[in-house]
């Protein structure tokens, strides 16, 4: 093995450890989330409605119009009325 490929292998090594501890704090991450879900739950909100507010409030404006728009055609095509 030459020079050149053990100065790879480090930097990938390292590369790789890098990853290995950004995957453990997404992890540490997720675990807060679900007891953030968990408390909201417990005082009497409905999860799955809070976790399409927050997909809706990432959206740009006007995604989110398109997004109602065609919702709102597909459910009046669908025959279901508010």
């Amino acid at each position: 093995m030459s020079e050149h490929d053990n100065i790879e292998s480090t930097e990938f090594k390292q590369l790789l450890e890098r990853v290995e501890r950004l995957e453990e704090e997404k992890a540490g991450i997720a675990g807060d989330i679900r007891d953030v879900y968990a408390e909201m739950k417990s005082r009497g909100y409905d999860v799955k409605g809070a976790r399409e507010i927050i997909r809706l409030r990432r959206m740009s404006p006007q995604d989110r119009q398109t997004f109602e728009a065609i919702r709102d055609t597909y459910k009046a095509a669908a025959g279901i009325d508010d």
